[in-house]
C-alpha cells in the first residue's frame, strides 16, 4: 500500500483528510464535517499508531465507517476489517472502500473473504447435478441457474447469483462443507472458487472478513485465512458488539442431529460409489439414522436443558450413548474400506471426529472435572470447537470448523457448560466456554498490533466495562461519540400506561391493544420487534384477523413467511406495511423516512432464563459476591434495547416513535438505568400524545438528509 504524502502524525492525517479542507469534501459533492466522525479518526489513527487497543461507541449518523477506513488506509499497514453481516462485507467492498481509496489517492489492494458456503463449488454442482435426486422442483430449476452462473461468474460469490435467492435449499447441492471438500484432491482445485478468494485475500492489504472468520483464524495456523492474522498490522472490529456471541459459540462444542443425519446419508452415496461391495451401505446409513430418531424421540417436548438435567434423564444420555456406538462401528467399516475412494477417507475422518465430540459431551455432562483428558497431549485436534464456523464457513454458523480448536487454544478460559437445545425438528448438543476473554488476551499478546472495536452499541450508562471485560481488553482505551441527530425534536419514547409486565398468558393481547391503534393511525409502515419467535407468531396471528376484519390496508409481512432480504423489500415498496420480527432484524436493518416511523419492542430484552450458559455464568458471580443482575444481565438487555431503537431515527430528517410495551422501563429502578443507555427521546405513558405524535410526522421539516458521505451504517 502507498500513499503520496507522510504528514507530521496518522491521526493529524486522517482529520485533515476528513476535514473541511480535505480530499473528500473535494471530492464528495455535499459532503458535511461531523466533530464526531473527526474525533473518533483520530483516536482510532492514534490506536493505530501505538499500536494499541480502543473501544469506540459511535452513535449512528457520526460516519464511523470513513471515520476506520481513512486512517487505516493512510498507515500504510496491512489491516483485516471485521464485520457482523454479510450485507456490511458486501457494502464496505463494493461501496465505500473503492470510494475512500479513490478520495485519499491511495494504492490499495482490497479483498473481501466470506465463508465457504458462499462460493459456488463445481465439483459438487457438478455432482449433484448428474445425480438428479432433488427433494423438490424447484431445487434442480435453481442448481441449473446457478450452473450457469458458475460458468460466466469471476468470484463464484452466490450473492452475485441472478434469479436464484440466497436462501434457496439448492445452494446446500452447489456449495462444499469442511467435511466434504476434496481438498487437494479435487479435480477441479485449479478452478476452486474459495481458493481464489483465499489467495486474493493474502496478497491484499486491506481484507474484510467477518466475526467467524476471524475467530476462526485465532485458532487455525495452517488452514484458509490462518495467513492472515499473523501478518496484520491493524484489527478492526465493525457491529463489535456481536463478538463476544461469535467468539462464544465458535470456541464451543455443538453437535446437531441434522448434523448426523446429514452424515448417514454423505456414507450411503460414498459408500454405493466407491466400495459398493464392501457393506449393505443402505443397512448401515439407515441404522445410523435410526439411531439419531431414537436420540431426538428421548430428547422429548422442546427445551434447554443443562447438565443436571440432562442427568437425570438417563434415557437420553443412553440413546447418546447409543448414537456414540453406532457411529464407531460405521468409523471401522470406513476404515477397512479408506483406501477405496476419497469420499470413503472423508466419511471415515468425519466419523472419528463425531465419535471424539460425542465422546467429550458426554463427559462434560457428568462434571467438569471429566469433560477434558487427563493428559492433553494425548488428546485428539478436535477436542472442543466443532460446529463453529472455520476459516471459510459462512456466518449463520452452519458447518464445522476447518481444525478443530485445541484444548489448550480455550483452556484459560476455564470451564465449559453442557447443555442441550431441543427443538421442534431436531436437537443440538452443547458446550460452551463461559468466557472468551483468556483466548482473546492470549492472541492479542502474541504480536504487537492495534485492536480497534466499534460499534453504535458498546457503552452501558457510559460504561464500557461489560465489553470491554467479555473480551479480555480491561486496558483498552475507550471513547464515545454521541448521535448527530436531534433525538429530543424528532423521536418519541412511550412506554403505554397499564401495559404492565410481561408476565402472565394475557401478555400478547395486552401489547397488540396496546399498539394496534398506532398501527392504524401510522398506516402500518411499523416495525414490531420481538423477543421470542412465539410472540412473533402470536402478534402475527393477532394482525392478521383484525387487518381481515376491518379491511385494513396494512400489509402484514411475518418473519418466516419468506426470506429476510424479501420481507425488507417489500416493506420498503408497501404503502402500509407492518413487519413483525424478532432478533434477525433488531439490528443491521436501516429505513429511512417516513416509510419506517413506527418502532415498537415488545418488552424488555433480558435473555431468557432457560439460557444454561446465562445461568452457569450468574451462578460463577454469585460465588464471587458479584451483583450478576447489575454487572451481566442488565449490561447485555441494556446493549440489546439500544439495538433495536436504533432501528428508529437513521437520518437527520428522520422522526418516528418508539414503543417499548413493558412497564418496567418507566416503573422500575433499573429502567433508569437502561433510559440512559437510550437516545435522549422526549417520553411520555400518554396514548394521546403518542397519537398526536403520530398525526404530526407527516407536516415537513425543515432540516435538509444529511448527505450519504459518511456512511450511517447501522450498528
Amino acid at each position: 500500500m502507498s500513499h503520496p504524502t507522510q504528514p507530521a502524525s496518522l491521526a493529524e492525517a486522517s482529520q485533515q483528510a476528513l476535514g473541511a479542507q480535505g480530499p473528500f469534501a473535494a471530492a464528495l459533492p455535499g459532503y458535511r464535517v461531523r466533530e464526531g466522525q473527526l474525533a473518533l479518526a483520530g483516536a482510532i489513527a492514534q490506536a493505530i499508531s501505538t499500536q494499541g487497543a480502543l473501544i469506540a461507541e459511535a452513535g449512528t449518523g457520526t460516519g464511523k465507517t470513513f471515520a476506520y477506513l481513512t486512517p487505516a488506509l493512510l498507515s500504510g499497514g496491512r489491516v483485516v476489517i471485521s464485520t457482523g453481516t454479510r450485507n456490511l462485507q458486501d457494502q464496505l467492498f463494493e461501496r465505500d472502500l473503492p470510494e475512500v481509496v479513490r478520495a485519499l489517492g491511495v494504492h490499495a489492494e482490497c479483498a473481501v473473504l466470506k465463508g465457504r458456503a458462499n462460493y459456488v463449488c463445481r465439483y459438487h454442482l457438478r455432482r449433484n447435478l448428474a445425480d438428479g435426486r432433488f427433494a423438490r422442483r424447484e431445487d434442480i430449476i435453481d442448481l441449473r441457474r446457478i450452473d450457469r452462473y458458475a460458468g460466466v461468474t469471476r468470484t463464484g460469490d452466490r450473492a452475485g447469483a441472478p434469479d436464484v435467492s440466497e436462501d434457496a435449499p439448492a445452494w446446500a447441492l452447489a456449495t462444499s462443507t469442511r467435511e466434504n471438500c476434496l481438498g487437494q484432491e479435487c479435480p477441479d482445485l485449479g478452478e476452486c472458487f474459495v481458493i481464489k478468494a483465499r489467495q486474493a485475500a493474502q496478497r491484499a492489504d486491506v481484507v474484510v472478513v467477518n466475526h467467524h472468520l476471524f475467530c476462526a483464524d485465532l485458532a487455525l495456523r495452517d488452514e484458509g485465512v490462518a495467513d492472515l492474522l499473523p501478518t496484520a498490522d491493524a484489527l478492526i472490529f465493525d457491529e463489535a458488539h456481536q463478538l463476544p456471541e461469535v467468539a462464544t459459540g465458535f470456541f464451543g462444542l455443538s453437535v446437531s442431529s441434522r448434523r448426523l443425519v446429514e452424515f448417514a446419508r454423505d456414507v450411503l452415496r460414498a459408500g454405493l460409489a466407491e466400495a459398493r461391495d464392501a457393506a449393505d451401505w443402505t443397512t448401515v446409513s439407515r441404522a445410523l439414522e435410526q439411531s439419531v430418531r431414537e436420540l431426538r424421540l428421548q430428547a422429548g417436548d422442546p427445551a434447554r436443558l443443562d447438565a443436571a438435567a440432562l442427568r437425570a434423564r438417563p434415557a437420553l444420555l443412553d440413546a447418546v450413548a447409543d448414537a456414540v456406538e453406532q457411529l464407531d462401528g460405521v468409523r471401522a467399516l470406513l476404515e477397512r474400506s479408506a483406501e477405496r475412494g476419497r469420499e470413503i477417507t472423508r466419511c471415515a475422518l468425519r466419523a472419528l471426529e463425531l465419535v471424539d465430540q460425542l465422546q467429550r459431551w458426554e463427559r462434560a455432562v457428568v462434571g467438569p472435572e471429566a469433560a477434558a483428558p487427563a493428559d492433553p497431549d494425548a488428546a485428539p485436534p478436535s477436542a472442543w470447537a466443532e460446529d463453529a464456523p472455520d476459516a471459510l464457513t459462512d456466518t449463520t454458523g452452519a458447518e464445522p470448523a476447518s481444525r478443530p480448536v485445541m484444548q489448550e487454544d480455550t483452556a484459560a478460559d476455564g470451564e465449559r457448560i453442557a447443555w442441550a437445545e431441543i427443538g421442534a425438528a431436531g436437537l443440538t448438543l452443547h458446550a460452551t466456554p463461559l468466557s472468551v476473554a483468556g483466548t482473546f488476551r492470549r492472541h492479542r499478546a502474541q504480536r504487537p498490533r492495534a485492536w480497534v472495536f466499534v460499534s453504535a452499541t458498546l457503552a452501558v450508562s457510559g460504561s464500557f466495562g461489560h465489553f470491554a471485560r467479555a473480551l479480555g481488553m480491561e486496558d483498552a482505551a475507550t471513547h464515545a461519540w454521541e448521535s448527530p441527530f436531534d433525538y429530543p425534536a424528532h423521536g418519541l419514547l412511550y412506554v403505554p400506561q397499564g401495559i404492565g409486565e410481561p408476565s402472565g398468558a394475557d401478555f400478547p393481547q395486552r401489547v397488540f391493544d396496546a399498539i394496534w391503534p398506532l398501527v392504524t393511525a401510522n398506516r402500518g409502515r411499523a416495525f414490531v420487534l420481538c423477543t421470542t419467535l412465539r410472540m412473533v407468531d402470536q402478534l402475527g396471528v393477532r394482525f392478521a384477523r383484525h387487518i381481515e376484519q376491518e379491511g385494513s390496508p396494512i400489509t402484514l409481512l411475518v418473519q418466516g413467511s419468506a426470506p429476510r432480504a424479501e420481507l425488507l423489500a417489500r416493506f420498503r415498496q408497501a404503502p402500509a406495511p407492518v413487519l413483525v420480527g424478532s432478533a434477525s432484524f433488531w439490528e443491521g436493518v436501516d429505513v429511512r423516512g417516513r416509510q419506517l416511523s413506527l418502532v415498537v419492542i415488545d418488552k424488555l430484552p433480558f435473555a431468557p432464563p432457560d439460557d444454561p450458559v446465562l445461568a452457569a455464568r450468574i451462578e460463577v458471580l454469585r460465588r464471587c459476591g458479584e451483583d450478576a443482575f447489575r454487572s451481566l444481565q442488565m449490561p447485555a438487555a441494556a446493549m440489546a434495547l439500544k439495538q433495536g431503537a436504533g432501528r428508529m431515527i437513521r437520518s437527520e430528517t428522520d422522526r418516528g416513535l418508539l414503543v417499548v410495551c413493558d412497564s418496567r422501563l418507566a416503573e422500575r429502578a433499573y429502567g433508569r438505568q437502561l433510559l440512559r443507555s437510550l437516545p435522549p427521546f422526549r417520553r411520555t405513558r400518554s396514548s394521546e400524545d403518542a397519537l398526536a405524535f403520530l398525526a404530526a410526522l407527516d407536516e415537513p421539516v425543515a432540516l435538509s438528509a444529511t448527505p450519504a458521505t459518511s456512511d450511517d451504517q447501522p450498528g
